[in-house]
């Protein structure tokens, strides 16, 4: 482990290096990329150089403790740097579990009324307004791509953009099959239905990341609308945008500028084609890494809102840890379920991390 942070440490002070060179300081691509890699560096970088101080007054203290007057002090000097010790390398090894790569990024949600019909696309509504309202909770911003709408308030689809620091790393979670379990607003002989909605959960895959051939792509312009007509636009600024070799449709209408739909569809189209790709590079190994925490398919089914029973079940989490408060979560209270789902994933990778 120490001979990997030592080279960590002299990979972190080569960027360092590099970004003060002035080739690398007038290419805005080199330089952001030497800067992500050695922000991500940082922490261990800390850990480590701690840890060696530590050692470091461990090793003073031992000396110290031949001293007699000064030995009961060295003592108790050298129990608190041994405790130090010990946390640093608990710290260390989680911060050596190979990270996602996308995890500060922002994110592209997608939310699909599934089975039970408007009562489906009714909690798909449920679903969108919990995620806003997390989304304000953290200071994030969210942007609406695309827009299906029920005559009832319900959705058919929604696709948003949800933009702030580490919004991927919280939200990953989400991807997956939702199902809901309660009386709908449709049912006037008060008997609980089960519907369901699907959310699909995307980095923002920029430019630098992944390029698209433009000569792939087929653009199509059109006038946008919402439900029942309202909201029409005169002009044909709603996008559409065809991958061409693999078929997939990006559609964008919420922007009354064409330039920012074609820009927002775009970038959809770039994080939907770069999942695409990373599934298809993943597929060899998918078994070997699946663990509680699922593959975050679509078609896994993650949790079940309850209403009658007032709580919310996790189905990758286990024990007393996997119910939470309806109420609570519906109204985008979801820190304490992320939590649980981020600490069962590290104990997860850090168990294999360990064996291998």
């Amino acid at each position: 482990m120490f001979e990997k942070l030592k080279l960590l440490r002299n990979q972190y002070l080569e960027l360092c290096r590099r970004m003060e060179e002035p080739e690398t300081y007038s290419d805005p691509g080199a330089f952001a990329r030497c800067e992500r890699q050695s922000r991500e560096l940082a922490p261990i970088v800390e850990a480590y150089t701690a840890y060696e101080q530590v050692e470091a007054d461990m090793k003073a203290a031992q000396e110290l403790m031949e001293d007699e007057e000064l030995r009961e002090l060295a003592q108790e000097e050298y129990r608190a740097a041994k405790v130090r010790r010990e946390q640093l390398e608990e710290q260390i090894k989680l911060l050596l579990i190979p990270k996602d790569p996308n995890d500060s990024k922002n994110v592209i949600m997608e939310i699909r009324g599934g089975v039970g019909g408007e009562e489906g696309m009714l909690f798909a509504a449920d679903l969108f307004r919990m995620y806003s309202l997390y989304a304000e909770s953290k200071g994030w911003k969210i942007e609406v791509a695309n827009v299906s709408e029920t005559e009832l308030g319900g959705i058919k689809e929604i696709s948003f953009v949800i933009e702030g620091e580490g919004a991927y790393s919280r939200l990953k979670f989400e991807a997956g099959g939702h199902r809901v379990q309660r009386v709908p607003v449709t049912e006037s002989g008060g008997r609980i239905h089960t519907s369901a909605a699907t959310v699909a959960v995307l980095p923002e895959i920029e430019e630098l990341d992944f390029k698209l051939d433009m000569n792939d792509l087929k653009i199509d312009t059109y006038r946008s609308s919402g439900a029942g007509g309202q909201h029409v636009n005169k002009t044909e600024s709603a996008i559409r945008i065809t991958h061409l070799p693999t078929g997939t449709v990006v559609e964008c209408q919420d922007e009354r500028s064409q330039y920012k739909n074609k820009d927002r569809a775009m970038q959809i189209l770039r994080s939907k084609l770069y999942e695409a790709e990373q599934a298809k590079q993943n597929a060899a190994v998918a078994a070997e890494r699946k663990s509680q925490i699922g593959t975050g398919d679509r078609s896994d089914r993650v949790r079940t809102y309850n209403f009658p029973q007032n709580r919310v079940t996790d189905h990758r989490l286990s024990g007393d840890s996997k119910n939470f408060n309806i109420d609570a979560v519906i109204n985008g209270e979801l820190d304490p379920l992320i939590d649980a789902l981020t600490t069962a994933q590290r104990a997860e990778m850090l168990s294999a991390h360990t064996e291998a």
